[in-house]
């Protein structure tokens, strides 16, 4: 078998089994071809590498004598044991055999034959090796015989069998492949492994023009900008080079005869040969432009959408102007413009509710907030650069000022050579009324202001003002509230006899800044008759405007109660009535008959308040407190630490039906006594007893000056925190001395009228009083007389020396004076009316035995002109 080598099973590619005869042939060395040219595989393959061919010899004997790698592949039967098979007995069914046995003459007869031809294959025994049963898997082959001579010349044959199965495939597949490519309606590409095109489809060849037949051979610079263009050749070749598929690449470009820039989407990967053997690469594209175009309006409205929420979620947390306004920009800033300002009205800043200027939009303007993304410098581009809390106005033509006469929304182009392209200007309108401006700008490059972009910012624009709106209002009302807070408190630094007053008022949130509801705290020293002095502080419950209200006239009431002189339980009665009052329609009496029905509803609004009054006595240094729900008093004694009295708290005011209880303590020389409220000793970070804790353990060094103390009360205890008002009131104790009081007991009987003018004379010329001593004597001698003629018991004449001069008479009656006008014909009962033309103040008040009748002097320093006793007798008739 000259034509068939006899190696040819040791071929190292199994495609070579059937080629490798034609080498050994009588084909001369000048004839044959080179041997890289004839035996190198060449791109886009050969046939062979997708059909299974097979190829084996025949001796003359009707036996295999040569028994390809190929043949092993397909019929699974290695050479060692096909070798000395007969190929009837072993593929062929019993019932064809017959046919086949003369077949197998006619060939070894000399005779060249073709034809398909069932075969079943031997079934693998255990061992391994192929053993003829009838039960082996069955298959169909093209068969192609070829007579031939062995070397003795005996005649032999070569059959070339080819897999039926596999060429029905292969006519299956290649339909299959011609109606994908054909029929898509996706542009399709082949392109060859030096990158250009090998085959498009007629899809393809629509877009770009002309027939598929004249696209072969063109790159994708033919297509595609020059960028566009390299980025898809590195992409196919990375492809080709790797076998990395690619998915849903974006390719920008332009087809013939249309401006518009169109998208695609790409998707590529690598082809191989039968092989394996890579071919090319296969080109997949859609167009996306439509789909880009909805993408882009989708991903706007999320945008925008986006920015709506946060604009929700962060505008308007604060109640401060400016940090609204910042809270705008921080939205807007970069995610819809690259730079922004508001501006808002000077005169509603100030309060002022029609500012001139504001129909025609040239009132004046300041700049609460500026942001800015690409850079730190003023915006530019609506006229001259302003400052943050600067004070400006727009030009009458401008298309700002425009914007805030009409409230419509205008674009300002930006300057030549400038930073910004366009700018937004947007009113700010909240309740039919334009509060200001606010203007979005994008610097050149970015993308121009749309429609869409105007309607989000007039939204943006309109919540941020409505924001600023309700914080402007805010704080006009605060500040309202605050002024009439302040004005309830007393002004300026308390006076009192005896005493060293520092006191202070922090309104809540003060001292961070933040806007807050003021509170009912208040505090007030009232100076009594007798050189005593009343020490109040309170807290109404809640916070506002009525709060300060309620605080308010409390306030008032506590003062009108004090002048009466009343005993401090007695004040906290008289006080709860009234906050009992505070809330009812008709007032006290209402709210009275309201109290004795229990079970029925109260729609009437309840005010409820804590105060703790005392009364201070300069002379013998006692100190009364009665407390309704308030925090206890502190005292702090020379050398001693500070305590907390022991006084009973009693109900709030308001409540009603408790009683209140009084407590006297003796206050020595130099103790310091403090009264406050409870936002000193109480926040969010520190409960009640801890707070104090911390006060008692403040009050460390109570001989320093009492200014110091109250500061340092302060930063000790954190008093900033600003959640609460914060009322303090200190005050040191420095009685009278011996030497300023004059105390002394007459007898009941017409001499002591006399007996007290002389004491009176002696002690204000032993204080070197003597202008006042015919005043004193005058008086004196009036009141005196009125206790002999009108009181019961012993008389007892005190007096008291300090920033006045006071003249008290006890006795033990209990009718108190009363003062009227005496017509002309009348001898007396013009004793009080001189008291009162020649005093200062006088008055009368009830005590445990009894009742004394008072007057005060001012003493003479040379600005107090005191009354001629003479002159006033005259007047009186």
């Amino acid at each position: 078998m000259s034509e068939i080598p006899a190696k040819a099973t040791e071929s190292e590619d199994p495609s070579d089994g059937a080629r490798t005869g034609a080498a050994g042939g009588g084909a001369t060395d000048e004839m044959a071809p080179p041997a890289d040219a004839m035996w190198q595989s060449s791109p886009p393959g050969s046939i062979y590498d997708y059909i299974k061919v097979a190829s084996f010899s025949i001796g003359p004997d009707g036996h295999v004598d040569q028994w390809s790698l190929r043949a092993e592949q397909l019929f699974g039967i290695p050479a060692e044991q096909a070798v000395g098979m007969d190929p009837i007995e072993a593929f062929i069914d019993p019932d064809q055999r017959e046919q086949g046995q003369r077949k197998m003459a006619e060939i070894l007869d000399g005779r060249e034959w073709t034809g398909v031809v069932p075969f079943r294959l031997p079934a693998p025994a255990d061992d391994g090796t192929a053993v003829r049963t009838e039960r082996g898997p069955s298959g169909l082959a093209e068969v192609y015989v070829m007579p031939t001579r062995t070397a003795e010349g005996d005649k032999a044959a070569v059959c070339i069998v080819v897999d039926v199965h596999i060429l029905r495939r292969m006519e299956t597949d290649l339909a299959a492949s011609q109606s994908i490519f054909g029929q898509s309606p996706f542009g399709f590409l082949l392109i060859d492994t030096d990158l250009r095109v090998r085959r498009a489809n007629e899809r393809f060849a629509s877009i770009f023009g002309g027939t598929p037949d004249d696209h072969r051979g063109k790159g994708v610079h033919d297509y595609l900008p020059r960028a566009e263009a390299d980025r898809v050749s590195a992409t196919l070749r990375r492809v080709l080079e790797n076998g990395e598929s690619i998915t849903d690449m974006h390719v920008t470009g332009f087809v013939p005869g249309s401006d518009e820039r169109r998208h695609w989407s790409i998707n590529l990967y690598r082809v191989h040969s039968g092989s394996g053997r890579p071919i090319g690469i296969a080109w997949l594209g859609t167009d996306i432009t439509a789909r880009r175009a909805a993408a882009r309006e989708a991903a706007a409205a999320r945008r925008n959408l986006a920015l709506l929420n946060e604009a929700g979620a962060r505008i308007g947390n604060s109640l401060d102007l400016e940090t609204t306004a910042r809270e705008l920009l921080d939205v807007v800033v970069p995610g819809f413009c690259d730079l922004a300002t508001v501006d808002l009205y000077q005169g509603l800043l100030a309060g002022d509710e029609t500012p001139s200027g504001l129909a025609d939009g040239s009132a004046e303007l300041r700049r609460v907030a500026f942001a800015s993304a690409v850079s730190g410098a003023p915006l530019t581009g609506t006229g001259e650069p302003v400052e943050v809390g600067a004070v400006h106005h727009f030009a009458f033509n401008s298309r700002c000022a425009d914007a805030l006469r009409t409230a419509r929304p205008q674009i300002v182009p930006g300057e030549e050579g400038g930073l910004v392209h366009s700018t937004l200007a947007v009113p700010m309108v909240a309740h039919d009324t334009v509060v200001g401006l606010a203007q979005f700008a994008r610097a050149k490059g970015s993308e121009p202001f749309g429609d869409r972009d105007r309607a989000l910012a007039v939204e943006l624009a309109a919540r941020a003002a409505v924001c600023i709106d309700n914080a402007r209002l805010y704080r006009r009302e605060h500040e309202r509230a605050l002024i009439l807070q302040r004005s309830l408190l007393p002004p300026g630094d308390p006076e009192a006899s005896g005493l060293d007053i520092a006191c202070r008022y922090l309104p809540g949130n003060a001292a961070t800044g933040r806007p807050s509801e003021v509170g009912g705290d208040w505090f007030d020293v009232i100076e009594l008759p007798g050189h005593r002095t009343a020490l109040v502080v309170g807290d109404v419950m809640g916070r506002g405007l009525r709060a300060a209200v309620a605080m308010g006239e409390l306030r008032t009431a506590v003062r009108t109660l004090a002048l009466l002189d009343l005993e401090p339980a007695e004040v906290l009665s008289q006080l709860d009535e009234i906050a009992r009052g505070l809330g009812a329609p008709g007032g006290v009496q209402q709210a009275t008959r309201a109290a004795r029905r229990p079970r029925e509803a109260d729609l009437s609004e309840v005010y409820l308040a804590t105060c703790v009054y005392a009364v201070y006595d300069s002379v013998t240094r006692r100190c009364t407190f009665a407390n309704a729900g308030h925090l206890p008093p502190v005292l702090v004694e020379p050398g001693e630490p500070a305590l907390m009295l022991d006084v009973p708290p009693g109900m709030p005011l308001g409540v009603g039906g408790e009683p209140f209880e009084e407590v006297e303590v003796e206050l020595p020389e130099g103790a310091l006594l403090a009264l406050y409220t409870d936002g000193l000793v109480e926040s969010r970070d520190h409960p009640l007893d801890e707070g104090l804790q911390a006060f008692v353990g403040a009050l460390t060094d109570p001989g320093r000056p009492l200014e110091d103390v109250c500061d340092h009360v302060l930063n000790t205890l954190g008093s900033h925190h600003g959640e609460d008002d914060i009322a303090l009131l200190m005050a040191r104790v420095q009685g009278l001395p011996a030497e300023s009081v004059g105390d002394w007991t007459l007898p009941r009987e017409p001499r002591s009228v006399g007996r007290a003018r002389e004491y009176a004379r002696a002690q204000l010329l032993a204080w070197d009083l003597e202008p006042l001593v015919d005043t004193t004597e005058l008086l004196v001698s009036e009141l005196v007389t009125n206790a002999l003629r009108y009181g019961e018991g012993e008389i007892r004449l005190r007096l008291l020396l300090d920033r006045t001069l006071v003249c008290e008479v006890w006795d033990s009656g209990l009718v108190q004076p009363r003062r009227r006008r005496a017509r002309d014909t009348d001898e007396g009962g013009r004793g009080l009316q001189l008291v009162g033309l020649l005093s200062a103040a006088w008055g009368s008040r009830r005590t445990p035995r009894g009742k004394t009748v008072w007057f005060e002097l001012p003493l003479p320093d040379g600005e107090n002109t005191l009354t001629d006793p003479a002159e006033a007798l005259l007047s009186l008739f």
